[in-house]
């Protein structure tokens, strides 16, 4: 059965610098409030592993991902000065991945096309 779904996900991984971990997470609680005004996040929130950190977040479809990368570029470019993206994951179907080819060239992404499943 293919997958209905137009839920995009964005998975990046961030390797935070040496002494760098606390500016890194104050940070995080700065994107966590900006996101929680987007009405088409359906999930975001930062793991961590030591100085290994992990976004996991979800969106609607691709284009109020899109728009969430616009509400928080400032933000993402204050943390790639205490960070580095280490990998890009960007999940979903292949229409709505398509959105974001040309958008997220200079980051480098891995792009995985939703095939088969459901979300309730």
């Amino acid at each position: 059965m293919a997958a209905q779904d137009k839920c995009c996900t964005i998975a990046p991984y961030f390797k935070v610098q040496s002494g760098k971990l606390e500016a890194f997470k104050a940070l995080c609680e700065r994107f966590v409030e900006k996101t929680d005004e987007e009405p088409k996040c359906l999930y975001y929130g930062f793991s961590f592993d030591g100085d290994h950190v992990h976004c996991r977040e979800g969106y609607e479809d691709a284009d109020s991902l899109l728009s969430h990368l616009q509400n928080v570029g400032s933000l993402l470019e204050e943390a790639l000065k205490v960070s580095e993206l280490t990998r890009l994951e960007v999940h979903g179907p292949a229409e709505e991945l398509a959105k974001f080819r040309e958008p997220l060239t200079a980051l480098k992404p891995q792009f995985f096309m939703l095939e088969y499943g459901f979300r309730r």
